[in-house]
């Protein structure tokens, strides 16, 4: 199949695009092939498109020469990181270029005492907090992902983590960035100094979702790393009561660096994959984290395990050194990858409820979810009511598929009906794009509409994506073979 052929959203001649490309990077960034851009036709999401070429990018000038030849040809173009979004971002529109900014991984410079650090979108998030260790501070927010996600992602998608509780999500720890625009151009928005001047235009960009243009440099906040630490699992033979002891901590003045809770059968998927001695007989577990000086975690332990005990906990396991501490939290972080001990495939949200609606929305997905006739697992940042029911089932079935997207689709409503909201970290993306409505009025969204515009007025960057519209740049269908992790 031509690039002509598959370019089906605009009356473009991708093949003269792409030699314009190399025309302006060297010719090896720049790839056509059917089989490369196929690889580039999804994220880790369950929708999938066609792109029509893909740039690997090293610099930012290479970036602003692709966007610059995108805004002349009016052809769509998109930044991807390492592609593990959940909400369908990083699909391209049919026939888009995307950039690759994987190649993009230098960590420019770190000044430990100002605690922050100028790096490129395509560091990984895990390395980052590895590569600067050694001084005592680290990146503080940490998705599932963490091993394999880049700073451009986090930043796209104002990324968060299990110990975002106590620190915030990703906007509170991005200073400043380089961005090349949509017209090609770049600029700076914020910096290393506290207060920058004007519009605060680096609180816009960060979670906008590839709408607004590409990072390319990065300023990031580092946080120093704690005196002591204490990690707890705490299990229940009630979901609600593990879910109800969440809202006990916070009102008695404690806020964990996290706290995590799985279900039954998170805990069993995870402990075959682990072998932690997880109480996989339980109905939920807890797992919370507390930081700091060690008598004041000492004293946070103490009270929080008085107060599991007014809600029937089961048992109290604290783990004893870093290894044991390592082994559950990669418990945790693997539930993800767990879930193919118990079926092949797997669907999720990330909306959030307010804490003391946590017990009853978690009824209510057990309830859809056995209406649908699935299986559902539970394990979510439950400090800030961020749930991941994760749907399981396998592909191969008929008709599964017609089944889970009803199921997330009441799922959504449930949480919103609740006082809650879309989603806490994943995105907007595609998957959530036309529920928009069921948190914002006409008004809001034109109001978000113009704020994209003056952005982007041609519409090409990361088109199709958070905003419900009428016009589209093609139709996004469903992967057959489900998602990947």
């Amino acid at each position: 199949m031509s690039l002509d052929e598959i370019y089906t959203g605009h009356d473009v001649d991708l093949v003269r695009v792409a030699t314009r490309l190399r025309a302006v990077i060297r010719p090896d960034q720049v790839r056509d092939g059917a089989t490369e851009t196929h690889l580039y036709r999804r994220d880790a999401s369950t929708m999938s498109n066609t792109a029509g070429i893909v740039c690997f990018a090293e610099s930012t000038a290479d970036v602003q020469a692709i966007v610059q030849i995108a805004a002349e040809f009016g052809v769509p173009f998109l930044a991807r990181g390492s592609g593990t979004g959940l909400a369908g971002g990083a699909v391209p529109p049919p026939g888009a270029i995307v950039i690759s900014t994987t190649k993009m991984n230098k960590i420019i410079s770190v000044d430990p005492v100002s605690r922050m650090a100028w790096v490129e979108p395509g560091v990984l998030n895990l390395d980052l907090s590895k590569q600067i260790a050694h001084l005592g501070v680290h990146f503080a927010p940490d998705p599932s992902s963490q091993q394999t996600c880049s700073i451009g992602g986090n930043v796209a998608n104002n990324s968060g983590g299990p110990h975002c509780l106590a620190d915030g999500v990703t906007n509170a720890h991005i200073h400043g960035m380089e961005v090349v625009l949509p017209d090609g151009s770049v600029t700076i928005f914020g910096g290393e100094e506290p207060e920058p001047d004007g519009f605060d235009l680096r609180g816009v960009f960060v979670g906008s979702e590839g709408m607004f243009g590409v990072a390319t440099k990065v300023c990031v906040r580092l946080m120093q790393n704690p005196p002591d630490v204490a990690t707890m699992l705490m299990d229940f033979a009630s979901v609600s009561d593990g879910a109800d002891l969440v809202s006990d901590i916070i009102a008695a003045g404690i806020v964990p660096a996290a706290v995590e809770m799985m279900d039954q059968l998170c805990l069993v998927a995870v402990e075959a994959f682990i072998h932690a001695g997880l109480p996989v007989e339980q109905a939920a577990a807890l797992l919370i984290e507390v930081v700091g000086p060690a008598r004041g975690v000492a004293a946070d332990v103490a009270r929080i395990s008085e107060l599991a005990t007014a809600r029937n906990v089961g048992g109290v396991r604290i783990a004893a050194d870093d290894a044991e501490r390592a082994l559950l939290w990669k418990g945790r972080k693997s539930a993800f990858g767990a879930i193919a001990n118990i079926k092949p495939d797997y669907y999720l949200h990330d909306t959030v409820v307010p804490r003391n609606k946590l017990s009853g929305v978690l009824d209510q997905i057990y309830a859809i979810v056995k209406e649908h006739d699935l299986q559902v697992l539970n394990v979510f940042h439950a400090g800030d009511g961020n749930l991941h029911p994760l749907l399981v089932f396998d592909g191969k079935e008929p008709g599964v598929y017609e089944r889970v997207h009803a199921a997330g689709r009441a799922i959504v409503k449930a949480s919103v009906d609740a006082g809650g909201v879309l989603s806490g970290e994943h995105g907007i993306g595609l998957e959530k794009r036309d529920l928009m409505p069921l948190m914002f009025s006409e008004t809001d969204l034109a109001a978000q509409a113009d704020l994209r515009r003056a952005f982007d007025p041609q519409m090409l960057s990361n088109p199709d994506k958070v905003l419900p519209s009428p016009a589209t740049c093609g139709e996004i269908h469903r992967a057959p073979e489900g998602a990947w992790i």
